[in-house]
């Protein structure tokens, strides 16, 4: 039997999953670029993780309304 949430958790799953994969993505850039890949790399990609990951989702929870808005005006109905 797989788990699976219920439908009513559809948003802040995919806020969850949305913010921890770009968290990880833009973590493993900025810290590269900023600090070199060399020596303890992947240890600076994890503490940079640590906060960016929590700011990530909180940031899509207080934004998401306005993005829905936005998508909103920029898509045609007909």
């Amino acid at each position: 039997m797989k788990f699976k949430l219920p439908k009513r958790y559809a948003t802040i799953t995919f806020a969850f999953y949305m913010s921890a994969i770009m968290a990880i993505l833009m973590c493993l850039v900025i810290v590269g670029l900023n600090t070199g890949f060399n020596g303890n790399y992947l240890y600076r990609v994890i503490k940079a993780y640590e906060l960016a990951m929590p700011s990530a989702f909180i940031f899509i929870q207080l934004i998401r309304p306005a993005v829905i808005k936005l998508v909103e005006i920029s898509i045609s109905n007909s």
